[in-house]
């Protein structure tokens, strides 16, 4: 009988591999990611062979990041817990953002209605039936006064999910903050303002690229000069991947767009070291596990080694890729929909193993609707329990080492390195985007992944397997339409108190500038404080630039 010292002892690699060969046949005939990365039967330092530790891998708050960029993870601090909220009125998100403060959330977000995401005032005719469904309606100062009535904006930071306006919108908040007794420079927080990937994936666009882009660059100069807590813009990958996106695309894409960001703002002869360090990233969470953690750690490294080697970056903190991270809105089903509770602690699980800065978890109702109050309370619950029970936050990048997820960076980390070759091929990003090929890639991958969904390859719980013919029965918020009314009303008071002389002279100041070339913040920020509505000001920037048609598929 062998020892229990010899039965511990492992196969040589010989043997290892005839037992691959020998063993009984696998449920599938092949396996791969969500990427379409092959995955193999098992893992060895064989895959690893050619990795210098120190290099490519390192250390937790060391060059290239690839573990992290805090030393000590969550260790000294946690991740925020950001819920994205908002819908109906100004009022009504309120309470909303005060319920989840309440119930322990540590940071706000702020979903806009379509009308204000296109630019329009509640009362525009393009805005006619799309009041405060997907978000709130801000149309002025007024309503942003409302929204952050009671909450303390300079104990807080906030988030707001905005691009075409960005630039506005953010005015309205630095002036509500101002009213509150809270310099610009103390306020904390990020605007997505990411509109490259509008252009790609998303198609809420309205001006340009070009005029766009100096609307971008100028919010990053402003924020540099007199905001220095403040994230100017939040480069997305994640609308990237619910336009149908891999995971490897989502990651290339959104570097390259935060790689052409970058260049406009060297082309404005800003320092790189003054701006870089308040750049910031969003991306999604799907549900293969162990691809979505390798895209993080991939994803740190390549922006890492790209600011330091071909940016010039000096300032480590120019290096980091902070992020923050959203479960995916795509993989939740209206059929079965406590499946996604589970869908949604997984890829929370997966964000967290990835080290995200900040994470929003999807409530399992928003196929339906926007998220009740108890739905959201138990998404919000889902990243308590994982920060304080699950143990993942204890020590820093615990799957570090593990020869499938190290093998798996790898591959994604040249993934995105095959399509930075391609772009640059055809001349940037910019150039992509008006030739159609990112939205072509991005389109391929989706109707390849709906293929598989339909040849049931991917397998779908209570869609393409174990249907149940069970009705859901779940509570769903209905936004209050009267709530229209109400902020019809308040911005027709708004128009009557204000003083129209000065509204008219800011506007005009405002076309003055834009015709220009200097930083369109500060007059925009004077449009604001004279009451300027947010269509209003949009309108000097229609006139001006006019609206993009995209050509490519004509």
């Amino acid at each position: 009988m062998a020892s229990p010292k010899e039965k511990r002892r492992p196969k040589s690699k010989g043997a290892q591999q005839a037992d691959v060969k020998t063993s009984p046949s696998e449920r599938k005939k092949s396996f791969k990611t969500l990427s379409n990365i092959p995955v193999e039967r098992v893992y060895t330092p064989d895959h690893l062979k050619d990795t210098d530790y120190l290099k490519d891998i390192g250390f937790p708050g060391e060059y290239p990041y690839l573990r992290g960029i805090h030393p000590t993870g969550y260790r000294g601090r946690l991740w925020t817990m950001r819920m994205f909220a908002g819908f109906g009125t100004a009022e009504e998100t309120n309470t909303r953002f005060k319920y989840l403060l309440d119930s322990g959330q540590t940071g706000l977000s702020v979903a806009f209605d379509m009308p204000t995401l296109y630019g329009y005032d509640t009362d525009d005719p393009p805005a006619a039936g799309e009041f405060g469904k997907c978000g709130v309606a801000v149309s002025s100062l007024a309503d942003m006064e409302a929204l952050f009535d009671g909450i303390p904006l300079d104990k807080i930071t906030t988030s707001m999910t905005i691009n075409g306006p960005a630039a506005i919108i953010w005015a309205m908040y630095i002036v509500a903050a101002e009213k509150q007794g809270v310099a610009p420079g103390s306020l904390g927080g990020t605007i997505q303002n990411d509109i490259l990937k509008e252009y790609s994936a998303q198609n809420e666009y309205i001006f340009p690229p070009e005029p766009s882009m100096r609307l971008v660059t100028d919010t990053i100069e402003f924020a540099t000069q007199h905001m220095p807590r403040w994230n100017p813009i939040s480069i997305s990958g994640y609308h990237i991947r619910e336009a149908g996106s891999t995971a490897v695309q989502e990651m290339a894409f959104t570097l390259a767009d935060g790689f052409e960001y970058v260049r406009w703002c060297l082309e404005r002869e800003l320092d790189i070291d003054d701006f870089a360090p308040r750049l910031s990233f969003f991306f999604n969470v799907h549900n293969n596990f162990f691809e979505e953690i390798a895209k993080f750690r991939a994803a740190r490294k390549v922006w890492a080694q790209e600011m330091r080697e071909r940016f010039g970056a000096r300032n480590p903190k120019s290096w980091w890729m902070r992020f923050h991270a959203q479960t995916a809105g795509y993989a939740l089903t209206a059929q079965q929909p406590e499946n996604n509770i589970v869908r949604v602690s997984l890829q929370a699980m997966a964000a967290v193993l990835g080290g995200c800065q900040s994470l929003h978890t999807n409530s399992m109702d928003e196929a339906w609707a926007l998220p009740s109050e108890k739905a959201v309370l138990l998404a919000l619950r889902t990243q308590q329990v994982i920060a304080e029970e699950s143990g993942v936050a204890d020590t820093v990048d615990p799957l570090g080492g593990s020869y499938y997820l190290e093998t798996l960076t790898r591959q994604l980390e040249s993934g995105a390195y095959d399509y930075f070759r391609r772009i640059e091929d055809l001349g940037g990003v910019i150039r992509a985007i008006e030739s159609g090929f990112l939205q072509r890639e991005i389109a391929d991958a989706a109707y390849s992944y709906q293929r598989e969904l339909d040849r049931r390859e991917q397998i779908t719980v209570g869609i393409n397997a174990y249907i149940t013919d069970d009705q859901a029965n779940i509570p769903l918020l209905k936004v209050d339409m009267e709530g229209e009314s109400r902020q019809v009303r308040r911005l027709k008071e708004v128009r009557r108190r204000r003083d129209d002389r000065e509204v008219k002279v800011t506007l005009q100041a405002l076309e003055k500038a834009a015709r220009g070339s200097e930083n369109l913040m500060p007059p925009i920020l004077d449009a604001v404080k004279a009451y300027a509505t947010l269509g209003e000001i949009m309108g000097v920037f229609r006139h001006q630039y006019g609206e993009y048609v995209p050509t490519w598929g004509i």
